[in-house]
Protein backbone atom coordinates (compact mmCIF):
# COMPACT_ATOMS: atom_id res chain seq x y z
CA UNK A 1 0.00 0.00 0.00
CA UNK A 2 1.21 3.92 -0.95
CA UNK A 3 1.91 6.29 1.96
CA UNK A 4 1.04 8.80 0.63
CA UNK A 5 -2.01 10.73 2.25
CA UNK A 6 -1.71 7.69 5.29
CA UNK A 7 -2.91 8.53 8.87
CA UNK A 8 -0.13 5.92 10.17
CA UNK A 9 3.46 5.51 8.30
CA UNK A 10 6.53 3.56 9.99
CA UNK A 11 9.50 2.77 8.29
CA UNK A 12 12.26 0.69 9.34
CA UNK A 13 11.12 1.16 12.71
CA UNK A 14 13.87 -0.15 15.34
CA UNK A 15 13.49 -0.47 18.99
CA UNK A 16 16.08 -1.50 21.04
CA UNK A 17 15.86 -1.98 24.70
CA UNK A 18 19.15 -1.99 26.90
CA UNK A 19 18.58 -4.69 29.84
CA UNK A 20 21.73 -4.90 31.82
CA UNK A 21 24.65 -5.56 29.31
CA UNK A 22 22.54 -7.08 27.22
CA UNK A 23 20.67 -5.59 24.13
CA UNK A 24 16.84 -6.93 23.18
CA UNK A 25 15.71 -5.91 19.71
CA UNK A 26 11.86 -5.49 19.75
CA UNK A 27 11.71 -3.77 16.69
CA UNK A 28 14.02 -5.02 13.66
CA UNK A 29 13.02 -2.93 10.85
CA UNK A 30 9.34 -2.71 10.70
CA UNK A 31 7.32 -1.02 7.77
CA UNK A 32 3.71 -0.68 8.59
CA UNK A 33 1.35 1.84 6.72
CA UNK A 34 -2.83 2.52 8.01
CA UNK A 35 -5.05 4.57 5.31
CA UNK A 36 -7.27 7.11 7.22
CA UNK A 37 -10.84 5.33 8.02
CA UNK A 38 -9.35 1.63 8.29
CA UNK A 39 -9.85 -0.86 10.76
CA UNK A 40 -6.61 -2.96 10.89
CA UNK A 41 -5.69 -6.13 13.45
CA UNK A 42 -1.80 -6.35 14.04
CA UNK A 43 -1.60 -9.77 15.59
CA UNK A 44 1.70 -11.82 16.05
CA UNK A 45 3.52 -13.92 19.31
CA UNK A 46 4.10 -12.68 22.24
CA UNK A 47 7.61 -11.13 22.00
CA UNK A 48 6.80 -10.71 18.09
CA UNK A 49 6.84 -6.52 18.46
CA UNK A 50 3.56 -5.60 18.51
CA UNK A 51 3.12 -4.27 22.12
CA UNK A 52 6.10 -2.18 21.23
CA UNK A 53 4.63 -1.09 17.55
CA UNK A 54 1.59 0.08 20.20
CA UNK A 55 3.24 2.09 22.70
CA UNK A 56 5.63 3.96 19.90
CA UNK A 57 2.08 4.57 18.18
CA UNK A 58 0.17 5.47 21.57
CA UNK A 59 3.74 8.10 22.15
CA UNK A 60 4.44 6.47 25.72
CA UNK A 61 7.75 4.68 24.02
CA UNK A 62 9.77 6.07 21.57
CA UNK A 63 11.24 4.43 18.61
CA UNK A 64 15.75 3.99 18.66
CA UNK A 65 15.65 4.77 14.56
CA UNK A 66 13.68 4.54 11.80
CA UNK A 67 10.64 6.54 10.81
CA UNK A 68 7.28 6.90 12.45
CA UNK A 69 5.00 9.75 11.32
CA UNK A 70 1.09 9.63 12.89
CA UNK A 71 -0.86 12.06 11.45
CA UNK A 72 1.29 15.25 11.21
CA UNK A 73 3.40 14.05 14.04
CA UNK A 74 6.95 13.26 13.76
CA UNK A 75 7.51 10.36 16.60
CA UNK A 76 11.20 10.63 16.70
CA UNK A 77 11.37 14.43 16.97
CA UNK A 78 7.88 15.32 19.27
CA UNK A 79 9.37 17.23 22.60
CA UNK A 80 7.33 16.31 26.38
CA UNK A 81 4.54 19.23 25.60
CA UNK A 82 4.11 17.88 21.89
CA UNK A 83 3.64 14.41 23.53
CA UNK A 84 1.03 15.84 26.22
CA UNK A 85 -0.83 17.26 22.75
CA UNK A 86 -0.46 14.23 20.52
CA UNK A 87 -2.23 11.98 23.53
CA UNK A 88 -4.74 14.14 24.32
CA UNK A 89 -6.34 14.75 20.77
CA UNK A 90 -4.86 12.85 18.24
CA UNK A 91 -4.55 9.49 19.88
CA UNK A 92 -7.12 7.18 22.11
CA UNK A 93 -5.91 4.30 23.71
CA UNK A 94 -7.42 1.22 24.89
CA UNK A 95 -5.76 -1.29 27.50
CA UNK A 96 -6.86 -4.88 27.93
CA UNK A 97 -7.02 -4.94 31.64
CA UNK A 98 -10.48 -3.18 32.51
CA UNK A 99 -9.38 -1.67 35.61
CA UNK A 100 -6.62 0.35 33.80
CA UNK A 101 -8.97 1.92 31.89
CA UNK A 102 -12.02 3.11 34.19
CA UNK A 103 -11.95 4.66 37.38
CA UNK A 104 -14.03 2.92 39.75
CA UNK A 105 -15.73 5.32 41.59
CA UNK A 106 -17.10 7.75 38.66
CA UNK A 107 -20.08 6.68 36.30
CA UNK A 108 -19.53 5.85 32.64
CA UNK A 109 -21.04 9.81 31.93
CA UNK A 110 -18.53 11.11 34.44
CA UNK A 111 -15.79 8.87 32.85
CA UNK A 112 -16.06 10.03 29.59
CA UNK A 113 -16.18 13.73 30.63
CA UNK A 114 -13.07 13.76 32.43
CA UNK A 115 -10.88 14.00 29.61
CA UNK A 116 -13.10 16.65 27.97
CA UNK A 117 -12.82 18.51 30.93
CA UNK A 118 -9.09 17.99 31.57
CA UNK A 119 -8.77 19.20 27.79
CA UNK A 120 -11.02 22.41 28.69
CA UNK A 121 -14.02 21.55 26.37
CA UNK A 122 -17.15 23.59 27.68
CA UNK A 123 -19.77 22.10 30.13
CA UNK A 124 -22.63 21.63 27.56
CA UNK A 125 -20.00 19.83 24.74
CA UNK A 126 -18.90 17.60 27.24
CA UNK A 127 -22.68 16.47 28.22
CA UNK A 128 -23.64 16.24 24.12
CA UNK A 129 -20.58 13.98 23.71
CA UNK A 130 -20.54 11.41 26.66
CA UNK A 131 -24.36 10.97 25.50
CA UNK A 132 -23.50 10.50 22.16
CA UNK A 133 -20.36 8.28 22.57
CA UNK A 134 -22.40 5.79 25.05
CA UNK A 135 -25.62 5.72 22.56
CA UNK A 136 -23.25 4.70 19.47
CA UNK A 137 -21.92 1.65 21.97
CA UNK A 138 -24.66 0.49 23.32
CA UNK A 139 -24.27 1.46 26.60
CA UNK A 140 -25.88 4.15 26.92
CA UNK A 141 -28.37 2.97 29.22
CA UNK A 142 -25.50 2.48 31.46
CA UNK A 143 -23.99 6.17 31.93
CA UNK A 144 -24.76 6.04 35.49
CA UNK A 145 -23.48 3.18 36.42
CA UNK A 146 -20.18 2.96 38.18
CA UNK A 147 -17.62 0.04 36.75
CA UNK A 148 -18.44 -2.32 39.58
CA UNK A 149 -22.19 -2.49 38.11
CA UNK A 150 -21.25 -3.43 34.52
CA UNK A 151 -20.68 -6.38 32.77
CA UNK A 152 -16.89 -7.20 31.33
CA UNK A 153 -18.47 -5.86 27.84
CA UNK A 154 -19.88 -2.90 29.29
CA UNK A 155 -17.14 -2.05 30.84
CA UNK A 156 -15.04 -2.01 27.89
CA UNK A 157 -17.46 -0.25 25.59
CA UNK A 158 -17.36 2.41 28.26
CA UNK A 159 -13.43 2.80 28.19
CA UNK A 160 -13.51 2.74 24.00
CA UNK A 161 -16.26 5.48 24.90
CA UNK A 162 -13.24 7.36 27.04
CA UNK A 163 -10.71 7.05 24.39
CA UNK A 164 -12.77 8.71 22.06
CA UNK A 165 -14.27 11.34 24.26
CA UNK A 166 -12.01 14.17 22.44
CA UNK A 167 -12.09 13.45 19.17
CA UNK A 168 -8.74 11.52 18.39
CA UNK A 169 -8.55 10.55 14.48
CA UNK A 170 -6.78 7.27 15.78
CA UNK A 171 -7.91 4.54 18.06
CA UNK A 172 -5.62 1.76 19.37
CA UNK A 173 -6.91 -1.11 21.04
CA UNK A 174 -4.15 -3.32 22.90
CA UNK A 175 -5.94 -6.44 23.51
CA UNK A 176 -9.03 -5.41 23.94
CA UNK A 177 -11.00 -8.67 23.81
CA UNK A 178 -8.77 -10.94 25.99
CA UNK A 179 -10.88 -10.65 28.98
CA UNK A 180 -14.09 -11.47 27.70
CA UNK A 181 -16.23 -14.71 26.12
CA UNK A 182 -16.14 -14.91 22.56
CA UNK A 183 -19.83 -13.94 22.22
CA UNK A 184 -18.79 -10.85 24.41
CA UNK A 185 -16.20 -10.43 22.46
CA UNK A 186 -18.09 -9.88 19.15
CA UNK A 187 -20.11 -7.33 20.45
CA UNK A 188 -16.99 -5.78 21.39
CA UNK A 189 -15.75 -5.44 18.21
CA UNK A 190 -19.24 -4.72 16.47
CA UNK A 191 -18.78 -1.29 18.87
CA UNK A 192 -15.42 -0.98 16.93
CA UNK A 193 -16.47 -1.49 13.60
CA UNK A 194 -19.66 1.24 13.99
CA UNK A 195 -17.17 3.72 15.26
CA UNK A 196 -14.70 3.26 12.87
CA UNK A 197 -17.98 3.45 10.22
CA UNK A 198 -20.07 6.22 11.57
CA UNK A 199 -17.66 8.16 13.63
CA UNK A 200 -14.49 7.93 11.07
CA UNK A 201 -12.04 7.10 13.27
CA UNK A 202 -9.13 5.21 12.15
CA UNK A 203 -9.05 1.90 14.42
CA UNK A 204 -5.75 -0.14 14.80
CA UNK A 205 -6.26 -3.36 17.20
CA UNK A 206 -3.52 -5.51 18.41
CA UNK A 207 -3.42 -8.91 19.68
CA UNK A 208 -2.48 -12.39 20.01
CA UNK A 209 -5.66 -14.16 18.98
CA UNK A 210 -5.31 -15.22 15.02
CA UNK A 211 -9.11 -15.29 15.66
CA UNK A 212 -9.55 -11.61 15.64
CA UNK A 213 -8.42 -11.08 12.35
CA UNK A 214 -11.79 -12.50 11.01
CA UNK A 215 -13.49 -9.49 12.49
CA UNK A 216 -11.75 -6.66 10.22
CA UNK A 217 -11.08 -6.73 6.64
CA UNK A 218 -7.15 -6.35 6.98
CA UNK A 219 -4.69 -8.23 8.94
CA UNK A 220 -1.19 -7.61 9.37
CA UNK A 221 1.05 -10.05 11.08
CA UNK A 222 4.22 -9.07 13.12
CA UNK A 223 7.01 -11.48 13.40
CA UNK A 224 10.57 -10.91 14.65
CA UNK A 225 10.13 -7.12 15.14
CA UNK A 226 8.75 -6.88 11.42
CA UNK A 227 5.77 -7.06 9.35
CA UNK A 228 5.58 -10.31 7.60
CA UNK A 229 2.27 -10.87 6.02
CA UNK A 230 -0.64 -9.19 5.32
CA UNK A 231 -4.78 -10.71 4.83
CA UNK A 232 -6.94 -9.12 3.09
CA UNK A 233 -10.08 -9.76 3.16
CA UNK A 234 -13.39 -8.45 0.77
CA UNK A 235 -16.93 -9.64 -0.27
CA UNK A 236 -17.59 -11.10 -3.39
CA UNK A 237 -21.02 -11.85 -5.56
CA UNK A 238 -21.68 -15.05 -7.15
CA UNK A 239 -23.68 -15.69 -10.11
CA UNK A 240 -26.95 -16.88 -8.05
CA UNK A 241 -26.73 -13.21 -5.81
CA UNK A 242 -25.08 -14.69 -2.31
CA UNK A 243 -22.35 -13.50 -1.20
CA UNK A 244 -19.11 -14.31 0.72
CA UNK A 245 -15.99 -13.78 1.92
CA UNK A 246 -12.41 -13.70 0.25
CA UNK A 247 -9.14 -13.56 1.87
CA UNK A 248 -6.15 -13.55 0.39
CA UNK A 249 -2.76 -13.92 2.10
CA UNK A 250 0.24 -11.67 1.09
CA UNK A 251 4.33 -11.61 2.33
CA UNK A 252 5.22 -8.28 2.97
CA UNK A 253 7.97 -6.70 1.47
CA UNK A 254 9.97 -4.21 2.85
CA UNK A 255 12.55 -1.51 1.26
CA UNK A 256 15.53 -3.34 1.03
CA UNK A 257 13.28 -6.20 -0.95
CA UNK A 258 13.50 -8.70 2.01
CA UNK A 259 10.20 -10.76 3.07
CA UNK A 260 9.63 -13.52 5.25
CA UNK A 261 8.41 -16.87 4.23
CA UNK A 262 5.81 -18.58 6.92
CA UNK A 263 7.06 -21.48 8.31
CA UNK A 264 5.10 -24.14 7.25
CA UNK A 265 5.99 -22.89 3.65
CA UNK A 266 9.78 -23.33 4.71
CA UNK A 267 9.06 -26.74 6.69
CA UNK A 268 6.90 -27.88 3.86
CA UNK A 269 10.08 -27.65 1.47
CA UNK A 270 12.78 -28.21 4.32
CA UNK A 271 14.37 -24.39 3.06
CA UNK A 272 17.09 -23.83 5.58
CA UNK A 273 19.50 -21.07 5.49
CA UNK A 274 20.31 -20.95 1.88
CA UNK A 275 17.43 -20.91 -1.43
CA UNK A 276 17.50 -20.95 -4.98
CA UNK A 277 15.67 -18.01 -6.75
CA UNK A 278 14.40 -17.93 -10.50
CA UNK A 279 12.97 -14.78 -11.91
CA UNK A 280 10.40 -16.51 -14.17
CA UNK A 281 8.47 -14.21 -16.72
CA UNK A 282 5.51 -12.80 -14.62
CA UNK A 283 6.84 -14.65 -11.01
CA UNK A 284 9.80 -15.90 -8.57
CA UNK A 285 10.15 -19.53 -7.68
CA UNK A 286 11.94 -19.95 -4.21
CA UNK A 287 13.89 -23.71 -3.51
CA UNK A 288 15.29 -25.51 -1.25
CA UNK A 289 19.35 -25.52 -1.68
CA UNK A 290 19.41 -29.09 -2.32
Amino acid sequence: MSGDGALIECESLVRIYQTGPVEVQALQGLDLVVERGEMVAVVGASGSGKSTLLSILAGTDAPTAGRARVDRWNLLSMSRADRVRYRRHTVGFVRQQTAANLVPYLTAEQMVDLPMTVAGVPGHERRERSGELLEALGVGGCAKRRPGQLSGGQQMRVAIAVALANRPHVLLADEPTGELDTATSAEVFAGLRDVNRELGVTVVVVTHDPAVSGQVERTVAIRDGRTSSEVLRRTATADDGGTHIIAEEYAVMDRAGRIQVPRDYREALELTRRVRLALEPDHITIRPDA
